[in-house]
């Protein structure tokens, strides 16, 4: 093994055990932290403190689901990094990155909306290789794990394998959409969705970035646009949506922050093109893949 062996000298077949490994304890870990969440959702939630603005809250749940999932993971796998959504970052040495959303969503779990979810993503190598974003309220799981048959990745919902929906014309497709916690760049994001109404058949904001991802995965949505998310937003949905057919992207954002687009593959740069119309992307350019 070399320095710039990115795999540490795993073979193949060392490689999907470990990845296999790494989505079990996704999910067992995703199953507790979401329990913890229920267990707060039936009493009174308050907020805890605030990040970025006002707007922008949260909760003592967010901060004990994160811990809860530090403690787990780190029992079991100490020398693997960590960033998380709440905590500090923590470097690894084992080629293995948790990207980690203890609450997405946590203004409709405030406000009891139950539409919020736990997000866990395995990193191996600098490649997402496996998620879960496990919907609390309802209790539905997506997971992006290898294939039975050891080729690619599969989505599922609840064990069942998932795709996207068949691409439509742009006037028949709902949209997902969420906006920032900067009230100027909203102004922007909401002008853009005013113009992105006149092209599309709707536009949905549901308040959870991952679920709304997910959602694109299973055929619920055609596609989804946001701009000044995050990685532990998106990293599990982004790999279950591209492992049921879909393609994502960020791009720089109208407002100075990248943009997530996501749409199932076949009709991608067609709402990429509508999107960037309307005013939501301004560089013809992506900046990265989300992987």
């Amino acid at each position: 093994m070399t320095a710039a062996d990115p795999s540490g000298g795993r073979s193949p077949e060392q490689t999907r055990a470990l990845v296999e490994e790494l989505a079990d304890l996704a999910v067992e870990t995703a199953r507790a932290a979401a329990a913890l969440v229920r267990e707060r959702a039936a009493g009174v939630v308050r907020v805890a403190d605030t990040k970025t603005s006002s707007t922008d809250v949260v909760t003592q749940a967010d901060r004990d689901s994160e811990q809860l999932i530090r403690a787990a993971i780190g029992e079991r796998r100490p020398d693997d990094a960590f960033l998380g959504e709440e905590g500090d970052d923590v470097t690894g040495t084992s080629g293995v990155r948790w990207i980690v959303d203890p609450i997405d969503g946590t203004v409709n779990f405030l406000y009891g909306l139950p539409q919020y979810a736990v997000s866990i993503a395995a990193e191996l190598d600098g490649e997402v290789v496996a998620g879960i974003v496990l919907d609390v309220a309802h209790g539905v799981k997506y997971v992006a794990r290898p294939a039975p048959d050891g080729e690619g990745v599969v989505a599922l919902r609840d064990g069942q394998p998932i795709g996207v929906r068949p691409v439509a014309p742009l006037a028949e497709r709902l949209v997902g959409t969420g906006f920032s916690y900067d009230r100027d760049r909203r102004r922007v994001q909401g002008a853009a969705v005013t113009e992105l109404l006149g092209e599309v058949r709707d536009v949905r904001r549901l308040g959870s970035c991952a679920l709304d991802v997910c959602l694109v995965a299973e055929g619920r949505l055609d596609g989804y646009v946001e701009e000044a998310v995050n990685l532990w937003d998106h990293a599990a949905a982004g790999l279950v949506a591209r492992a049921a057919g879909a393609r994502t992207e960020l791009h720089p954002g109208a407002g100075g922050l990248d943009a997530l687009v996501v749409s199932p593959a076949d009709g991608f740069d067609t709402l990429l093109e509508a999107v960037r119309r309307c005013g939501f992307l301004r560089d013809p350019a992506p900046t990265a893949v989300a992987e």
